[in-house]
């Protein structure tokens, strides 16, 4: 019987298998089932946590969407996979080592004074360049930055249909492009609750430009430090948190000088913090990894597994 615990970060919620225990020879068809809400456990999808194959790394986490499409990096799943190593004596290290497919991350980790668990993850260096998010927009090259690309006129209007959301949700006619481990396209707007992004998310996710698909994030800023977003993430859809999203719209706002770092990050489930000392520095995001609980997948379940 195949082993199992569900953790999650701000929302943002997965099942973890440890791999030094137990075997998952086919990981996509497991992430669908386990991740559907009606008839598997319900989660945003399959994080497994194994022996590394890099020298330098402590631990090895591979991560699968609830659509068993497998993904570079997860930010909120990274801080979960911190706590879940700690808990259950895989390694104590402080800063832990967690090998990703975008490379090697240190998590360095906490537990506060109530107890709760807190992590802070350096994600890497932040890419612009179109062709290293990547994008194939006609015209543009791929050394081009995508920082702030001026979108084509009635982009938005093609893309979704004429409907009065543009005007009510002040979404500007631009587009950032930021690549944090994963890649990710942020919309800039005055309301953040007036996009449809159930609509708009899988349109821009699945949009040509986009050859690997994107993660598609609305975000408006509230405050000299603060900005508040939503997301769709690729291959799970609207998600409570995601950290590679906080962090590249973290990073973008403050690339453009809309916001003064460090700043916080508040997304449905709660917030990040998010701090970047500018190009070629990497971006670290901070927050909570919380347990929900643990059990033992259903023999039907257990078989999804192969």
């Amino acid at each position: 019987m195949m082993k199992f615990t569900k953790m999650h970060g701000l929302g943002n919620d997965y099942i973890y298998v440890d791999l030094f225990q137990e075997h998952v020879p086919d990981a996509p068809r497991l992430a669908r089932a386990v991740s559907d809400r009606h008839f598997g456990i319900g989660s945003d999808g399959l994080i497994l946590v194994g022996p590394p194959s890099e020298q330098e790394a402590d631990l090895r986490m591979r991560i699968f969407n609830a659509d068993g499409s497998e993904a570079a990096m997860c930010g909120n799943g990274i801080r979960c996979v911190a706590r879940f190593a700690v808990e259950r004596g895989l390694c104590v290290s402080n800063p832990l080592r967690v090998q990703t497919g975008n490379g090697v991350l240190g998590v360095t980790w906490r537990r506060t004074t109530d107890g709760a668990f807190h992590a802070s993850v350096h994600m890497g260096t932040p890419r612009f360049a179109c062709g290293d998010i990547p994008a194939c927009v006609p015209g543009v090259p791929a050394h081009q930055s995508m920082l702030s690309y001026s979108l084509p006129e009635n982009f938005w209007k093609d893309l979704q249909g004429p409907h009065d959301w543009m005007a009510e949700s002040g979404v500007e006619s631009t587009l950032s492009l930021v690549n944090v481990g994963n890649a990710h396209a942020v919309a800039w707007c005055a309301d953040v609750a007036k996009i449809p992004l159930e609509t708009i998310g899988p349109r821009l996710e699945r949009y040509s430009w986009f050859p690997d698909r994107i993660n598609v994030h609305v975000a408006q800023v509230i405050g000299p430090s603060a900005i508040r977003m939503r997301t769709w993430e690729r291959g799970s859809g609207i998600t409570l948190a995601c950290g590679t999203g906080a962090s590249a719209v973290g990073v973008a706002a403050m690339a453009q000088q809309r916001v003064r770092g460090p700043l916080v990050v508040h997304l449905p489930g709660g917030a990040l913090d998010i701090a970047w000392d500018g190009e070629g520095h990497t971006v670290v995001m901070s927050g909570p990894a919380t347990l929900v609980g643990e059990g033992t997948l259903a023999p039907h379940l257990a078989a999804e597994a192969g």
